[in-house]
């Protein structure tokens, strides 16, 4: 079992950053796959990001050269810098967890076995 915790959501204003953290109970950045996920009111869920076992990063096309996805020092905590954030970045932001290597899975929702409580992002002026 695998618990995520998330924390760094809030408001900030439209062209301003926020910092996403998601720690796992379970060291799973080296021997499975992370990811954040966000979905907005009466959206589907999309992807946002993944980290790979073996450290692959992968951020979906919408997000390239405004978000990055890393971890912290101790390889339990995902992070998710985001910049340059705009109005319909307005979601809530979901950290996903699976202790088995994603692959051309790490993208997809479905795969992912354990899902943390959300954290929500506004950017409003």
């Amino acid at each position: 079992q695998v618990r995520l915790m998330e924390s760094g959501g809030g408001s900030v204003q439209p062209g301003g950053s926020l910092r996403l953290s998601c720690t796992a109970s379970v060291h799973t950045t080296t021997s499975g796959c992370m990811a954040w996920f966000r979905q907005a009111p009466g959206q589907e869920r999309e992807v946002v990001a993944s980290l790979d076992y073996d450290d692959t990063k992968t951020i979906a096309d919408s997000f390239k050269g405004r978000f990055t996805i890393s971890t912290d020092n101790t390889g339990n905590t995902l992070v998710l810098q985001m910049n340059s954030l705009k109005p319909e970045d307005t979601a809530m932001y979901y950290c996903a967890a699976d202790t088995r290597r994603g692959g051309r899975l790490s993208l997809t929702a479905g795969y992912y076995n354990y899902w943390g409580q959300g954290t929500q992002v506004t950017v409003s002026s």
